[in-house]
C-alpha cells in the first residue's frame, strides 16, 4: 500500500493542476488508510514533501523547488484500474522556490476583477524621463493618498518652467511649455473613477482651475473591462516613446480588502502591521516592471482551474511579479520564494474520462 500511495502523490497534484508533473522527489510520513462510504478510500498522511516539481499547461509553466503539505487527507476512488481524487484537506502546506510564467492575457468576459485593496493605497510613485523627445528630460512624482492621485499633487520637473499633469475627458495628458500632449486617450466618457479637470475663464493653461484625480480601483477596474487588447489600444504614441525612457521606482502600501480575479480570489489584510507593501522598479517601463512584496498577507483564498477547487483560511510569505513585452506581447513571470498556507481544502470535480493515478 505505501507504494501505491507514493504513485499516488504526484497524481494528486496532476488533479490540482488539470496538466502533468515532472518530479524528482516523494517523501511520506505516517501513512493511514480507511475505507470510507461508498467504497471510497481515505488516505491519511502527517507529512507529504515533493521537490523539484515542473507542470507546462499550455504556454504557461510552473517550477516548485519544495512543496509539503502537513496532516493531509486524501478521499479517492478505484475503478476501472485508475484512482480518482475526489477531496483533499491539509492543515497546513509550504511552498519554496516557485516560479511561474508565460504570456500575460486580460480576457474580461472569464470573469469579474476586484481590487479592494486599491482603495486604501497610499504611497508615491517617481518616473525619470530621459530625453524624453517631445517633452524634456523629467523627473515625475505623484503621490497616491488613500487610493486617489490628485493631479494638482503631482509634479513634472525639468530645465526651465515646469510642466502640470492632469486629466480631462479626452485623457491623461501633460501640459508643457510646447503645449498639451496627451498619454493615454479615452475611447468615450464617462470613465470610471476619474474626476476631470475644471477650467476657468482664462485662455491657454491658465484656463485649468483644477488638474483632476483618479480614484485607482474603480479605474483600474474600468480598465479591465476593456476589450481585450483595448487596453493598449489607448496608449499615444507619445506615450510610447516616453515609456521606452522612462525609469520608475515607488513604494505603495496597499489597503486591506478583497481582491479577485478570474481564476482567484482572496482578502488581504494585515495593513496595520506594515503588510502587502509593493515596491516598484523599472529601468524602462516600456520594455517591463517589478513589483516586490516582501510580506503578503491574505485569508479567505481560492482558486479553481478545471473541476478543482482550491480553497485556505490564510497566505503568507513573499512574491515578485516581473512584467515585460516580448514580441509585442506581454509576459509575466511571478517568483514565490516562499510561501505558507493554513487550512488548504482541495475540491475536485470526478470526471469519468480522467482517472487519477495509474
Amino acid at each position: 500500500m505505501p507504494l501505491m500511495t507514493a504513485a499516488l502523490a504526484p497524481s494528486l497534484i496532476d488533479a490540482l493542476l488539470g496538466s502533468k508533473l515532472s518530479g524528482d522527489r516523494v517523501s511520506l510520513e505516517g501513512l493511514t488508510m480507511a475505507v470510507a462510504a461508498h467504497g471510497a478510500l481515505e488516505f491519511g498522511l502527517r507529512r507529504l514533501e515533493m521537490a523539484s516539481l515542473r507542470v507546462a499547461s499550455g504556454p504557461l509553466v510552473l517550477e516548485v523547488g519544495k512543496l509539503a503539505f502537513d496532516q493531509l487527507v486524501a478521499l479517492v476512488r478505484i475503478d476501472g484500474g485508475g484512482v480518482r481524487l475526489s477531496k483533499l484537506e491539509a492543515a497546513g502546506a509550504e511552498l519554496s522556490g516557485v516560479k511561474v510564467r508565460g504570456p500575460l492575457d486580460f480576457a474580461p468576459a472569464a470573469g469579474p476583477w476586484t481590487l479592494g485593496p486599491l482603495a486604501g493605497a497610499d504611497g508615491t510613485v517617481r518616473a525619470e524621463i530621459v530625453d524624453a523627445h517631445l517633452l524634456f528630460d523629467a523627473d515625475v512624482t505623484v503621490p497616491i493618498r488613500r487610493g486617489r492621485i490628485g493631479f494638482e499633487d503631482a509634479t513634472v520637473e525639468h530645465v526651465g518652467p515646469d510642466s502640470r499633469m492632469g486629466v480631462s475627458r479626452l485623457g491623461l495628458y501633460v501640459d508643457a511649455p510646447n503645449g498639451r500632449s496627451y498619454l493615454y486617450q479615452f475611447s468615450s466618457p464617462p470613465v470610471a473613477g476619474v474626476e476631470y479637470e475644471r477650467r476657468g475663464a482664462m485662455p491657454g493653461p491658465w484656463a485649468v482651475t483644477d488638474r483632476g484625480s483618479l480614484q485607482l480601483q474603480p479605474f483600474a477596474e474600468w480598465l479591465l473591462r476593456q476589450p481585450l487588447g483595448g487596453q493598449a489600444h489607448g496608449l499615444t504614441e507619445q506615450a510610447r516613446l516616453l515609456f521606452g525612457r522612462t525609469a520608475v521606482s515607488g513604494q505603495v502600501q496597499l489597503g486591506d480588502g478583497p481582491f479577485a480575479a478570474p481564476f482567484a480570489q482572496a482578502d488581504l489584510v494585515g495593513r496595520s502591521g506594515g503588510r502587502n507593501v509593493v515596491r516598484l522598479h523599472s529601468q524602462a517601463v516600456g520594455r517591463g516592471l517589478t513589483a516586490e512584496i516582501a510580506s503578503l498577507s491574505a485569508r479567505n483564498a481560492a482558486s479553481v482551474l478545471g473541476g478543482t477547487r482550491l480553497e485556505c483560511d490564510e497566505l503568507a510569505g513573499a512574491l515578485t511579479l516581473q512584467l515585460s513585452v516580448e514580441g509585442g506581447q506581454l509576459h509575466f513571470q511571478m517568483d514565490l520564494p516562499s510561501l505558507k498556507a493554513s487550512g488548504l481544502r482541495m475540491h475536485v470535480r470526478i470526471r469519468p474520462d480522467r482517472p487519477v493515478g495509474p
